[in-house]
């Protein structure tokens, strides 16, 4: 499984962090870290036992910037 973070659209609400705090986090400044990983898209392999926290996130997301590949 496989989720991916369109950076371009996302404005670090942080309602993914809610959602699956073992998959995501803001920094210091309130940016979602995974600005300092990538530029444009970020795309990691999730395990399948965070597939549901996995699915909130991209649920919550209210620029819809979290999708999940499967």
């Amino acid at each position: 499984m496989k989720v991916e973070v369109d950076l371009r659209k996302c404005q670090d609400h942080g309602q993914c962090v809610y959602a699956a705090p073992d998959l995501f986090a803001l920094d210091d400044e309130g940016r979602l870290s995974l600005r300092s990983e990538a530029t444009d898209v970020y795309v990691a392999d999730v395990a399948e036992e965070s597939a549901e926290e996995l699915y909130e996130a991209s649920e919550v997301c209210p620029l819809q910037a979290v999708t999940v590949h499967e």
